[in-house]
Order: structure tokens, then sequence, then C-alpha cells
């Protein structure tokens, strides 16, 4: 049976996929579209079998790119930041100092890892905390349709 599930999504949300598959064979756990604090929104947020928190921004097109002003307020959010870029985006425009992950649908291929940053503690476990709520609540609704991780 052909995998149409791709057919509902946007385009992002696709590299947020592929990255997502990428990130779990590494050893990662992945939520998408989490609020670290308010008037932020991360695209892929994983936490490593070591501990580490890496935040991961999906951009389908130099536009996207070139439209996002919040960027830099993800850094304080994780020890490592990284785009998602398919093959055919001008990957020279984005900057060199952060990780780079080129992806579609299926799968990534980390091609530059950003440089670490490591949270201090008290920001790490209320990252961590954040995300396991994230990923609860993202769980119960899909049993529970009245359940929204956003309220949170």
């Amino acid at each position: 049976m052909p995998d149409d599930s791709a057919l509902t999504l946007l385009p992002g949300q696709l590299l947020a996929r592929g990255v997502c598959r990428h990130l779990r064979d590494l050893g990662f756990a992945c939520v998408e579209e989490l609020v670290p604090t308010p008037g932020l929104r991360v695209d892929v947020m994983a936490l490593g079998p070591k501990g580490e928190i890496w935040v991961v921004e999906c951009k389908s097109s130099r536009a996207d790119f070139t439209s996002d002003r919040k960027w830099q307020g993800y850094l304080d959010w994780c020890d490592r930041f990284f785009w998602a870029v398919d093959s055919g985006f001008p990957a020279e425009i984005l900057p060199d100092d952060t990780g780079l992950i080129f992806a579609d649908a299926y799968g990534a291929e980390l091609v530059r890892e950003g440089p670490e940053a490591r949270l201090a503690a008290a920001r790490r476990k209320a990252v961590i905390q954040k995300f396991a709520v994230h990923a609860a609540l993202r769980l119960q609704a899909l049993r529970d349709p009245g359940v929204s991780p956003a309220a949170f």
C-alpha cells in the first residue's frame, strides 16, 4: 500500500518528517512544532541519547529563510542548532556557524554539525520537562482530539 500521508503535508512538514526519521536512527526522540517560550515555535526539537537537545528549523525556500526573523532566539533553547533544507535549496545563504541537514520527506543527511553551546542546568531541566509534556499531550491527542499540546 503506497504512503499517501505525504500528500497532505506542507513542504516544511515534509522536511521535518525526514529529519525526524533520520534523527530517530541516530537515537534521538523528536517532537515537532514545540513552543519553548511564547513567541517562538521550533520546527523540530530532538532529545539525544546523552541528553543533548537539538533544534532543527526546516526551510522550504529562500523566501522562507529570509523572512525568518526569530531563528536566533532558538539558540537559547538548545545545545546545537541546525537548518534542514532540500537538495535544491541555496545552502550558501545559510550562516556558516549553524548546522546543516539535507532532507526530504523520507530521510535526511547531516552535512554539518552545529557548534555546541551547552544549556545551563536549569534551562535544560525546563526544556526537557516542556519536551516531555508536549510529547505526552501529542500522544494523548491521538485518542482524544480535544487535547492540544499548544495549550501548555
